[in-house]
């Protein structure tokens, strides 16, 4: 077995890998996106893996919306007197 040198995004640890945002449910995209900007914010040692972080802190954001306009597409149409575009009849 070959063990990799490059650095993860997490800054060096060895972090599990990295699941496509699309993969991941709601809580474990918001769970890695507050474990990112907590990166972020201690900051990384390099430029490159600040960059890194930032993208996949994008990226996940964007999950977490995709999965909250869905959720509230779904309220939405279940509220009576709603229209499935979630403007009111």
């Amino acid at each position: 077995m070959t063990v990799s040198s490059e650095p993860s995004a997490s800054g060096g640890s060895s972090a599990p890998a990295v699941a496509d945002p699309a993969s991941l449910t709601f809580e474990q995209a918001r769970d890695e996106l507050v474990r990112v900007v907590a990166e972020l914010e201690q900051g990384a040692p390099t430029l490159e893996q600040s960059l890194t972080l930032w993208e996949r802190g994008e990226a996940l954001a964007a999950r977490c919306e995709e999965w909250l306009i869905g959720a509230k597409r779904r309220l939405d149409a279940a509220r009576p007197g709603s229209a499935p575009d979630g403007s009111a009849r």
